[in-house]
């Protein structure tokens, strides 16, 4: 039994299953996990040394491992990382303040280089106003991002909008407060 502790990045018994082996990678941004493999004795290896190949016959045994060209051909294919973007409005409006305005096109750029790409947008407010009001703002700016990027050309099934209102704030404030920080919208393409 394998159990694996996020974050991590493994390719494990990489060929097609044709070894009983794994091979534990770094992440995409250098980091490190571990995987644990259990003997179902009771027994656990852990094994957290990037590029390393472990054998999983009998005792585990790690040894350092380069990855091959084939191997590398697969990674290589996987989906980029989710990208992120953060976009920043006028109180009480859905118009984005002029800071923002080169992040839109930042995003617009990812989005257009994505074929397929699917966006997760979602509102935020500060804590000026109700809790309804808020609600309603966030999710207009939520489905104006939206339609910012379906006009390029998204699928809008491939699109959500939602509207979280005060809720999650950047900056923790008290209510009534006007934040410009917490005035956003949070995109993930992926």
């Amino acid at each position: 039994m394998i159990r694996a502790f996020a974050p991590l990045v493994v390719a494990a018994l990489l060929g097609g299953c044709a070894t009983n082996a794994l091979v534990l990678l770094p992440s995409e941004d250098g980091g490190q996990g571990a995987v644990a493999v259990l003997d179902g004795k009771g027994g656990e290896t852990v094994v957290s040394q990037p590029n390393s190949r472990t054998s999983l016959r009998g005792r585990p045994t790690t040894a350092a491992y380069k990855v091959k060209p084939a191997e590398q051909a697969l990674l290589d294919g996987l989906p980029p990382k989710s990208a992120r973007f953060t976009l920043y409005f006028k109180e009480g409006t859905t118009d984005l303040t002029p800071e923002s305005q080169p992040r839109l096109e930042e995003l617009l750029a990812e989005v257009r280089n994505r074929p397929g790409a699917e966006a997760q947008v979602t509102g935020y407010t500060d804590t000026l106003g109700s809790d309804d009001d808020n609600d309603r703002l966030s999710q207009r700016r939520a489905e104006e991002v939206v339609e910012v990027l379906a006009a390029q050309g998204i699928d809008t099934g491939l699109l959500t909008a939602v509207g979280r209102g005060e809720r999650s704030l950047l900056v923790k404030t008290g209510d009534g407060v006007r934040e410009p920080a917490n005035r956003r919208v949070e995109v993930i393409v992926r």
